[in-house]
């Protein structure tokens, strides 16, 4: 098939940014620059629960773009532009995180050893 992502490589230049503390920056900045009429508390938190399923929806239209299946519009996303839309699922998906807990880190970690253990069986490094 040749719709397959072809593997990233690595240059050397990634950033070196800590995940946990852009997302607090993130976060941060949001709380700090709400619209007008948004509000706080729930009304903040559901507006970052909706934007996760907007960011969802840009997702299924690259995979929709990069392999061309709207007759109508033909291939208009590269699997890159796939990419890009998944990292914004999970820096939104964090963000929401952290709007509900300022624990992020260690929810998520314990969240992600328990599916660990659920799925393979062990936690990693164990």
């Amino acid at each position: 098939m040749t719709d397959q992502p072809m593997p990233r490589q690595t240059t050397g230049t990634e950033p070196s940014a800590d995940l946990w503390t852009s997302i607090d920056a993130l976060w941060t900045w949001l709380e700090a620059n709400r619209p007008d009429g948004a509000g706080g508390g729930d009304q903040s938190l559901f507006l970052r629960m909706l934007k996760l399923s907007e960011e969802v929806g840009e997702v299924a239209q690259a995979v929709i773009g990069v392999t061309g299946r709207n007759p109508r519009k033909g291939v208009t996303h590269t699997w890159e532009d796939v990419q890009a839309e998944l990292c914004d699922v999970v820096i939104t998906a964090l963000v929401a995180l952290r709007t509900l807990t300022p624990d992020t880190r260690e929810v998520f970690a314990e969240h992600l050893a328990r599916v660990t253990e659920r799925s393979l069986g062990a936690a990693p490094g164990s």
